[in-house]
């Protein structure tokens, strides 16, 4: 009787602790759905420590931010949605009133399209609260055709989103395979002749 009584009260602790998630893995998908790396998440002094491995991007300097929905839908990873910015606040790290809480520093390609790069996102968590990257739905990390001015609004004049992440609450649907393609708008005119 006591076993089962202290399980009952060890699943009930459990339960309400909420998410304790220290460390996650995001794959990364270009606009072809093909994978081209991950960006490890990892709970840190006073943030998220983000460490990236990536391959295919086209050397030189990239922005790269997270994003306020879980949604990486080809062919322009539009359904992220703006920058997660849960204070408010303008974009750009070198802005003088803060940034975006999703803003994160340029990353560089080499010549040979590698990006291995540390960086660290203030204040944002995986655990519990308004900073969650894991709150609501979860969130999406977004990599830029061209470097992020850090200033400029909304978004830093990076250009085009090429490369998403989904970090989602539910971790099945972090690791999924972005499947879904884009419609070719000549079937609808074929469709409409026949």
């Amino acid at each position: 009787m006591r076993k089962v009584l202290f399980i009952i009260l060890f699943l009930f602790i459990t339960a309400c602790q909420g998410n304790n998630e220290t460390s996650r893995t995001v794959d990364m998908y270009n606009t072809s759905a093909d994978m081209i790396g991950t960006a490890q998440l990892t709970e840190g002094d006073g943030g998220l420590d983000v460490k990236l491995k990536l391959e295919g991007l086209e050397p030189g300097y990239h922005g790269i931010h997270v994003h306020e929905y879980p949604k990486c839908d080809q062919p322009d990873f539009t359904t992220a949605g703006s920058h997660f910015n849960p204070d408010g606040n303008e974009h750009g790290l070198m802005h003088p009133e803060g940034s975006h809480l999703g803003d994160l520093p340029n990353v560089e390609a080499d010549s040979g399209g590698l990006v291995d790069a540390e960086l660290m996102l203030p204040e944002a968590t995986l655990t519990d609260g308004k900073k969650s990257l894991l709150s609501g739905e979860g969130t999406s990390l977004i990599i830029h055709e061209q470097q992020d001015d850090g200033v400029s609004q909304p978004g830093g004049e990076s250009g085009p989103r090429i490369a998403c992440g989904i970090i989602a609450k539910d971790e099945k649907k972090s690791a999924e395979t972005p499947t879904e393609t884009p419609t070719d708008p000549t079937d609808f005119n074929q469709d409409q002749e026949e």
